[in-house]
């Protein structure tokens, strides 16, 4: 099987994207992207050579220093100071999924030939990819406004033997790494270092691999909620498709078809009810992670649409015989989408510790925090403390960052997105949900096993005997923490088709 990715001009959506990170695929430029490359840069060459007039950032200062003119023979200077200036990152490293993540969207970026980038710049950047040389890079710096200027000026550092990179569990530095592999420090030209430092691939990279991430919790949030169900002995009538027919929103249909799904063929489910309705947090499910997936096709939309532009200034046309400086670079789409996934994906950790609640409150036949001998056993009592807390703290990470603006750049840049602070918060976020449905999972199975003999689906049942051989069933208290760290290594663990979750 071809296990090489092809840059080229078709869309990259998340199925690529995702077929090209789990199946480790390499890449390579298509004849027609090189070609493109090229055109623009030999465009930009002959333009520089013929005329004198001020381009922004191919032959000026930076930012308020638009109008320093640069002489022809600083130019390669002025892109190298430009980077190693703009590299200031600081706080958390980068995942380095999210590196190489960013590695891909910036040549993907750079293809397009509207950004003047030498060839060799763009293969060099490749075989970092397909290397895995992943530049360190760090989580605080970027305003998601100018391009996420810090983040991507360490990014490119090693390709003029600067800054740091992590291969194979160890840090280089740039000059370390291109002796280690033979490789010549790339000779920045007009133009480059800019093209390299402007762009989104930092806000893009993490939304990329969190739109993933969410949409399998988004299905788990599903499945468990299923099992909740169940073990509360729920109702499935809320989840007749009836009812959401005349309610007609998509995820609310999916959720609702879903559930259905998980739990036919229960025997729990199937039997008869004495109370007529059970609490929102089971029988508004659809309605609520059903919106939360509404809202993941919206964030889909903005990042797919991202990650297939050219996001550098300034953009070169060399068809038209056009540089313009514009402004492509600001993340405020991504921004606004990343604080709308905040609030989406915390609403399934917020629902989901409700189900919690319910499961150890002493109901529908359960023992109170569903153990044997509660007051001499504590029982779940406490992880629904755990998951409290979890949701609490994603209620602050959930405060939008898109409202924020702070002046930079002298007052030239005067309007920020602060989309990267949005970027960082989900990432925390999203892994937090993680730990909430781990933690719903756990009170599940252990209120399902209490309901026996009676049997959930067949579906259900052959899912929970393999979580309780890493989760066994608590008969007496013990040491809980190690049960909720299995039970959240289960689910990172667990592999599910994207056909399901995309």
């Amino acid at each position: 099987m071809d296990n090489i990715h092809n840059i080229s001009s078709k869309t990259l959506d998340l199925k690529t994207l995702h077929d090209i990170i789990f199946e480790e695929k390499t890449l390579k430029l298509s004849e027609e992207v090189i070609e493109k490359i090229t055109r623009c840069r030999t465009y930009l060459d002959e333009k520089l050579k013929n005329q004198d007039k001020p381009i922004y950032g191919i032959n000026t200062g930076f930012g308020s220093l638009y109008n320093v003119k640069i002489s022809k023979e600083n130019l390669t200077k002025l892109q190298e100071n430009l980077m190693m200036s703009h590299a200031c990152g600081t706080g958390e490293v980068v995942p380095h999924s999210v590196v190489k993540l960013m590695l891909l969207l910036k040549i993907q970026s750079l293809s397009y030939g509207h950004s003047g980038v030498q060839l060799q710049t763009v293969e060099r950047l490749i075989d970092f990819y397909n290397n895995n040389v992943l530049p360190v890079i760090f989580t605080q710096g970027s305003l998601g406004a100018s391009g996420d200027l810090a983040p991507l000026a360490h990014l490119a550092l090693p390709l003029i033997g600067k800054g740091e990179v992590n291969f194979k569990g160890k840090v280089y530095s740039g000059e370390a790494i291109l002796n280690e592999f033979k490789w010549e420090p790339i000779k920045l030209q007009s133009k480059e270092g800019l093209a390299l430092l402007n762009g989104t691939q930092f806000m893009s990279s993490y939304g990329i691999q969190l739109l993933l991430e969410s949409y399998k919790l988004s299905y788990l949030a599903d499945l468990i909620g299923s099992i909740s169900l169940d073990a509360f002995d729920g109702r499935i009538e809320p989840f007749n498709e009836l009812v959401h027919l005349v309610r007609p929103h998509n995820g609310q249909l999916k959720t609702a078809e879903r559930v259905r799904e998980f739990l036919e063929g229960s025997e729990l489910i199937a039997q008869e009810k004495v109370h007529v309705q059970d609490p929102y947090s089971f029988r508004c499910m659809p309605q609520v992670h059903g919106a939360s997936k509404d809202t993941l096709a919206f964030v889909e939309k903005t990042f797919i649409t991202e990650i297939n532009s050219v996001t550098d200034n300034p953009n070169i046309f060399s068809k038209e015989d056009e540089i313009i400086s514009g402004g492509n670079f600001h993340g405020q789409p991504l921004a606004l989408a990343l604080d709308y996934l905040k609030i989406a994906m915390a609403e399934l950790g917020n629902i989901s510790e409700r189900r919690v609640f319910q499961l150890v409150s002493g109901l529908r036949g359960l023992p109170a925090f569903l153990v044997d001998s509660p007051g001499l056993n504590s029982g779940f009592m406490i992880p629904q403390y755990t998951a409290a807390s979890i949701v609490s703290a994603n209620k602050q990470l959930a405060t939008p960052a898109s409202i924020d603006s702070i002046v930079s750049s002298n007052g030239q840049e005067d309007h920020v997105s602060m989309g990267a602070n949005s970027a960082t918060q989900v990432f925390k976020l999203v892994e937090n949900i993680k730990r909430v449905l781990a933690i719903e999972l756990f009170n599940a199975s252990q209120a399902l096993s209490l309901r026996a003999p009676l049997k959930s689906s067949e579906f259900i049942e052959s899912f929970l005997n393999v979580y309780r051989s890493e989760v066994p069933f608590v008969a007496f208290d013990r040491e809980l923490y190690k049960d909720i760290e299995n039970s959240i290594l289960f689910l990172d663990n667990l592999s599910i088709d994207s056909q399901e979750v995309l």
